[in-house]
């Protein structure tokens, strides 16, 4: 086991922790005539990654990813076409049908989930939880008649035991222990206001969030002087927030963002009354940067802010942030031109521990980052954090007398366990822990990938990724008992600590069974998703899905 890295001290911060052709688009009107001529701003010297977190003595600290790992025990609905070319670039502003990807709801427990396979729930359980037993009651009578609270709760825990142990499809990682923290949950802790000033609402957890958001400045490289941000109640609040601080900063600018972008961020340029463009992505889901360099070419007399995804929601992959930077460079859009929001839900917690990945940090021009914390740490309730250059924030701050603090954040009242429950498990893991979890994780969706291959299936995985892309099931059933995240004729896994090597082996059993019974999915059409899995700019093999395939 990881050592503790428990101290005296909450702090863990650095003292203690630390190209396809462009196709064909649509283009909206501009209205001013600036014609900019400045570089990008030179970039600072680059500094470390990260510290390590772990005891002096922990060599692990220093091995690579490919030495931890052999410590490791590895056992929505078909997309609306756009009018004319479906490749072309979305007016969000303008076209109001959907855009984004679907939002990933689960039902997910800590208890048992990295261990076997747990049965259905027996039809005794099921009727505990009926829409009748759970009813409130509102009369005498029904009080009288209601099924036990204790009998009810039971099998529920049964349930979410059962549906956490065959949990593929969405991004949370089930494995964690916050026993030590039960006892404070009896307390209304609530962080209301600012996390760095604090309100005459003494019930708060403010050292620990500011210990957080410390741990990740340091991680992603922003001096302490120069950055703010706060623990979200989850990755689309961040998402929020930084593209309002886009907004606000840039109040004519054009949000530019690839198709395949989680949904949030286009409910932020909606929320904001924004333009916003969502731009063609290359086979992987990567966007497509010869559109995008079009696109900002043809509205340069407006201001530039971009959300890059640090892996998305379907694909898991990873918009390349220098080539977008070389970009704006090539176009002469000066530093105070654009604003660059980071998604990295997912992967943003995951990359700065993958060995020669590409480095996405504030030692770039970038203006903000958002992740989400029961993710890839793992918590049992939905939280994130978000952190943006100081400067930024001074433009949505007010003082608030009630309060005795300042509003900065989306929220008002705010969730002080889950700083709490974040950073129990930044101290107990470590970097050292954090690497071995991501470790797992990208060596298991490889295993996966090669499973699913060799069994005859369509499947893909991008670089810096553990999200597996396969072809959809043709039962139902079978996507429901995994809870897999689909796409017209799509579905992924997101391979996560608590799915291990056995688990994945009874998944490619009963996916193969599936098969044999139901048979496999045909592409819907021939620029379908599925399709695009067998496009040749993924590389190495694939099983062709069913159907003709045009080469793109």
């Amino acid at each position: 086991a990881l050592p503790s890295l428990a101290r005296k001290s909450v702090s863990l911060s650095k003292k203690s922790v630390l190209s396809n052709a462009p196709r064909c688009v649509s283009s909206i009107s501009s209205t001013t005539n600036a014609n900019d001529s400045k570089n990008i701003a030179n970039k600072e010297s680059p500094s470390p990654r990260f510290k390590s977190t772990a005891v002096d003595n922990d060599d692990r600290i220093h091995m690579n990813l490919q030495e931890i790992a052999a410590e490791i025990d590895l056992d929505e609905v078909a997309e609306n076409k756009a009018e004319g070319d479906d490749e072309a670039v979305r007016d969000y502003t303008s076209d109001k049908s959907k855009s984004g990807t679907p939002s990933p709801w689960a039902v997910f427990d800590a208890w048992g989930a990295g261990e076997g396979i747990v049965p259905p729930l027996d039809p005794s359980d099921e009727e505990k939880l009926s829409k009748a037993s759970v009813k409130i009651p509102t009369s005498e009578e029904e009080r009288q008649n209601a099924t036990n609270e204790t009998e009810i709760l039971a099998a529920y825990d049964n349930l979410l035991k059962s549906r956490s142990s065959v949990h593929f499809g969405y991004p949370y990682n089930l494995m964690y222990n916050h026993e030590e923290l039960y006892e404070f949950m009896k307390y209304s802790i609530n962080n209301l206001g600012d996390p760095f000033i604090t309100s005459n609402y003494g019930i708060h957890s403010r050292q620990f969030e500011c210990s957080v958001i410390d741990f990740f400045a340091d991680l992603w490289n922003i001096p302490p002087e120069q950055y703010w941000g706060y623990v979200t109640t989850c990755g689309t609040e961040g998402n929020l927030h930084g593209i309002l601080l886009a907004r606000e900063c840039h109040p004519d600018g054009i949000l530019y963002s690839s198709k395949e972008t989680h949904y949030s961020i286009f409910k932020a340029a909606r929320y904001y009354r924004m333009d916003a463009k969502a731009i063609p992505t290359l086979p992987m889901g990567e966007i497509d940067y010869d559109i995008l360099a079009s696109e900002i070419e043809k509205n340069r007399d407006r201001p530039v802010i971009i959300n890059v995804n640090i892996g998305t929601t379907v694909k898991g992959a990873v918009d390349n942030l220098d080539r977008i930077l070389r970009i704006l460079n090539n176009l002469n859009i000066p530093r105070e031109r654009f604003h660059i929001h980071c998604d990295g839900a997912l992967f943003a917690m995951m990359m700065p521990f993958v060995d020669f990945a590409p480095e996405v940090s504030f030692n770039k021009p970038i203006d903000s980052i958002a992740v989400s914390g029961h993710k890839m740490l793992g918590c049992p309730m939905p939280c994130g954090v978000t952190i943006a250059r100081k400067e930024h924030v001074k433009k949505v701050e007010q003082r608030i007398d009630y309060l005795n603090s300042v509003d900065t954040t989306i929220m008002g009242s705010r969730n002080g366990q889950t700083a709490l429950y974040l950073w129990y498990s930044l101290r107990k893991k470590g970097l050292s822990g954090i690497k071995r979890d991501v470790v797992h994780c990208m060596e298991t969706a490889q295993y996966l990938r090669t499973e699913l291959t060799q069994a005859g299936f369509t499947a893909r995985l991008n670089d810096l990724s553990s999200t597996v892309v396969l072809e959809r099931p043709m039962d139902d059933a079978f996507i429901k008992r995994w809870q897999l995240a689909c796409e017209e004729d799509i579905a992924h896994v997101v391979v996560m600590p608590n799915i291990t090597r056995s688990k994945i082996d009874q998944f490619v059993k009963e996916l193969i069974e599936c098969r044999d019974e139901f048979g496999r999915m045909s592409a819907a059409r021939d620029d379908s998703p599925l399709n695009k899995l067998a496009c040749s700019s993924w590389g190495g093999n694939v099983v062709a899905p069913v159907g003709d395939f045009k080469s793109e």
